[in-house]
């Protein structure tokens, strides 16, 4: 078992408790050098540096590095920390690694192209970093359960990017949980399809990037030539780097769906793609029978034994709120939660298990679209049963010299 070291952060706090002093609280004021909480952003294109501002409005976070192997976005970001903070103490850096290496940042935000999304969390965690990760948080299931396995041998706090379970969606899981239509027996969500292959023609690099940094953009994934829709965020519909919009939507709406139903901890044990006679969409059956649906809605619709819920259909009137239904610590949406989180060693909203089930469940939905044939799954084993080639795709092979560890 890896030996844990104590980051700077952690030291403070348990210093603090040691004294008997109140837990690092959110002030509006700047917070003494001492108190705060160093970051860096790694992958800062759009998603990337949309999340970094938001981290950025809290006064206890100080941004201290980028990092990007699109120069365009590196400078870009290190413009939009210096213009922050009204200094140009911000680092740029093209190689994760190197921020990785530094021993003064206590947490990394990850917003690069899926494909990267565990390698990069697996070594921060083994650099003693936390990890805010955008979703969806993993390539396959392999990746994902890899990723829970580094969170946890490490001792890091986790979260996961999607704010749309329980921030944008408001009131609607609690009306779940608060037994609002009785038993859930089945759930409509909505989000695109899978990904595909990438046949992009050959483009020339951009002036300034290099072939060494198209290479580092490419990273675990098979090598083919420099495309500039890729580093637009146009990366999304080929499975190289990403399952398409089952897993970018899908992250949000199953998530949201399996965490109003108490399904977020686990998965489904048959996935049944739509096959144009009985069955319509595609249905993820789960232990208790629960059925969950691609597509059906515009949405999220839930059914269940004493009503429905759409989000496009009114409220119940004076429906019941679950008291004790899990919700985001301190303040501040999910990325409070993330920071207050860092500071108490709680678990996140959006903990690596819980991101992990709901990707899942989208890798599983695709797996299914590919091969067109129905899926039966062990969710406590996570292992495709009796299907050799469709339990192919629970991983894929890593390019050198890159892979999980």
């Amino acid at each position: 078992m890896s030996t844990h070291h104590p980051t700077r952060r952690e030291a403070l706090v348990a210093a603090a408790a040691a004294a008997g002093l109140p837990g690092l609280a959110f002030s509006q004021t700047r917070p003494a050098a001492n108190e705060r909480i160093t970051m860096a952003t790694i992958g800062t294109g759009g998603q990337g540096s949309g999340d970094m501002g938001g981290f950025m409005s809290f006064p206890e976070v100080q941004m201290v590095a980028v990092c990007d192997v699109v120069p365009e976005h590196r400078e870009r970001a290190k413009k939009q920390v210096d213009a922050r903070y009204k200094n140009t103490d911000c680092k740029a850096y093209s190689d994760f690694r190197e921020v990785l290496a530094r021993d003064d940042i206590d947490a990394v935000l990850i917003g690069t192209p899926d494909h990267w999304h565990a390698l990069i969390t697996i070594e921060a965690c083994k650099a003693g970093k936390d990890v805010y990760c955008e979703k969806p948080e993993s390539l396959t299931v392999r990746e994902g359960r890899a990723m829970v396995d580094a969170v946890r041998r490490y001792g890091r706090v986790f979260s996961g990017g999607s704010q749309r379970v329980l921030g944008d969606y408001g009131d609607w899981p609690r009306l779940v949980w608060g037994g609002s239509i009785g038993t859930v027996k089945e759930v409509y969500a909505d989000c695109w399809g899978p990904s595909g292959d990438c046949n992009l023609p050959e483009q020339k690099l951009p002036a300034g990037m290099t072939p060494e940094e198209w290479e580092m953009w490419l990273g675990p994934a098979p090598t083919r030539p420099f495309h500039s829709s890729l580093i637009k965020g146009g990366f999304r519909p080929f499975r190289d780097y990403s399952g398409g919009g089952m897993t970018d939507w899908g992250a949000h709406r199953f998530g949201a769906a399996m965490f109003a139903t108490a399904h977020h901890l686990t998965g489904p044990t048959d996935v049944t793609p739509p096959d144009g006679k009985d069955v319509k969409l595609l249905t993820f059956t789960f232990p208790d029978g629960m059925k969950m649906y691609h597509g059906g809605t515009k949405d999220i619709r839930y059914v269940g034994t004493e009503g429905e819920l759409d989000r496009g259909a009114p409220r119940p009137a004076k429906p019941p709120r679950a008291s004790d239904m899990p919700t985001y610590k301190g303040r501040g949406g999910i990325f409070g939660d993330f920071l207050a989180c860092v500071k108490s060693r709680e678990k996140c909203f959006r903990d690596i298990e819980v991101a992990h089930r709901t990707c899942t469940v989208c890798h599983l939905g695709n797996i299914a679209y590919w091969l067109k044939r129905p899926l039966k799954y062990d969710p406590v084993k996570e292992e495709i049963v009796g299907d050799p080639e469709a339990a192919r795709w629970l991983d894929r092979p890593k390019r050198e010299p890159w892979a999980l560890s």
